[in-house]
């Protein structure tokens, strides 16, 4: 038998093979030796969990808009994670790539929004956790403009938030410990179950005066500076 055109064959085939993984090792070493890309903070860069640009094998979240510091409205994208401060007066607006997206309404992150919960001191926090006072219906300017249905307001740097029912939000049919004065802030004003022995009265509706209060109003409180000041009450007992 002869062996020797396939035997030559075969070391010609192997020798192509080796060719090939040699040119491919000498490209990879040339590529080693180029400069690694310099990392900016601009839309589409990766950034950790820790807050750092990182190459985007490797990110949790993406910059999605570059905005000014602190963010106007519209600055950032409405499904915005977190804001990000970053240099020269520019802060990041970053999205996660995998849930969970604190961004989403209600999720404690990302941009102020409708459906968001809010502290007194007009932050926002989780809706599934604990110690928020109400939830956003709106964020405007101004509280002449806030929606049908707003039942407080909080004052947020230039804006205003809009809460509707919710959280300690005092809503009508909501019931109430007597509190110490007749001229209290809405949101010092303690909420119980109607049923409670504590419960001294219902509120049954929210006024701009004490005039426009239902005819079974026994008392009243006033809250300056509040969306509706006046707060009807009706007394279950004295």
């Amino acid at each position: 038998m002869n062996t020797g055109p396939k035997l030559a064959a075969a070391c010609a085939a192997v020798a192509v093979t080796l060719i090939g993984l040699a040119g491919a090792v000498i490209a990879g070493s040339g590529d080693a030796d180029r400069p690694r890309p310099v990392l900016r903070w601009s839309p589409g860069a990766c950034v950790t969990g820790e807050y750092a640009l990182t190459a985007c094998n490797g990110g949790d979240s993406e910059v999605v808009a570059l905005a000014p510091d602190p963010p106007g409205p519209g600055d950032c994208p409405v499904d915005t994670d977190d804001v990000l401060r970053i240099d020269g007066g520019r802060t990041a607006c970053v999205r996660n790539f995998l849930d969970p997206h604190p961004g989403a309404p209600g999720g404690g992150g990302g941009l102020l929004r409708a459906g968001d919960c809010i502290t007194l001191d007009a932050r926002e926090r989780a809706c599934a956790g604990s110690g928020w006072y109400g939830r956003a219906v709106a964020i405007v300017p101004d509280a002449t403009v806030c929606p049908a249905g707003t039942l407080d307001t909080l004052d947020a740097d230039y804006r205003v938030i809009c809460l509707g029912p919710g959280g300690q939000v005092l809503d009508r049919g909501a019931c109430v410990a007597e509190p110490a004065t007749d001229v209290i802030a809405r949101s010092a004003v303690t909420r119980l179950p109607c049923d409670s022995p504590h419960a001294w009265a219902r509120v049954l509706s929210f006024e701009v005066s004490h005039a426009h209060c239902p005819q079974a109003t026994r008392r009243y409180l006033r809250a300056d500076g509040g969306y509706r000041p006046v707060t009807c009450l009706y007394v279950l007992s004295k």
